[in-house]
């Protein structure tokens, strides 16, 4: 009598640790249903400012903090800066350089923004508001039963958020900063280069192009 051999326990894709269930306009709605809208946040550079200056982004930042009568998450995105294709940039006027002074202050150039990233860590940054959207605020008896219509949750998940959105954007322009609503095909864009990153990140193809789940990692 032949012995089975032992197979190897099956093992669950990339997808089952992922907790993102789908994207709606500018909503994203988790596995667990919960829903949250995302808001990108323009940076200033602080330093630059005067002390007055300073002084009041300061007061304007807590007076946004202390306004708001609902939980925000706030995410800061922090990676290193891929200055390759620039430096090729400056090669390409360097080459097409007719005065050889011009030149030679580009080739100086050149070699001072390689000093800097050599001797310093250059990051971008990137900062996010995230407004939630709990199953719970439909009321617990909707939130235990396990099967929720999507299309619900996203209308009931729209109605709760979209005052909250208007309120924050309202703020932050009160601060001085610019921000804008993550849409569908950024948001997607966002999580893809999460969870697939690369030094300068990955501009996706229209997302209705798509016939199959994107994720590589």
């Amino acid at each position: 009598m032949k012995t089975k051999k032992p197979t190897s326990p099956v093992k669950a894709s990339t997808q089952a640790f992922i907790e993102l269930e789908t994207v709606k306009d500018d909503v994203l709605m988790q596995q667990d249903k919960s829903c949250c809208v995302i808001i990108k946040c323009g940076a200033t550079n602080f330093g630059l400012l005067s002390e007055e200056e300073q002084r009041s982004m300061i007061y304007s930042y807590a007076s946004l903090l202390n306004s708001l009568s609902f939980p925000v998450q706030i995410l800061i995105l922090s990676k290193r800066m891929d200055i390759s294709s620039y430096l090729d940039y400056l090669d390409i006027k360097i080459a097409s350089q007719l005065d050889e002074g011009i030149k030679q202050q580009l080739i100086g150039y050149k070699e001072f923004i390689k000093n800097i990233v050599k001797k310093n860590t250059i990051l971008e940054k990137n900062f996010y508001f995230i407004i939630p959207f709990s199953p719970l605020e439909m009321g617990l008896k909707s939130a235990q039963t396990g099967h929720l219509n999507r299309e619900y949750v996203f209308t009931r998940a729209k109605a709760a958020l979209y005052p909250k959105k208007d309120h924050l954007l309202r703020l932050l322009k009160k601060t001085g900063l610019s921000a804008v609503v993550l849409q569908e095909q950024e948001i997607i864009e966002l999580f893809y280069n999460l969870y697939n990153p690369s030094p300068s990140g990955t501009k996706l193809a229209p997302i209705n192009s798509y016939t199959t789940v994107i994720s590589t990692a």
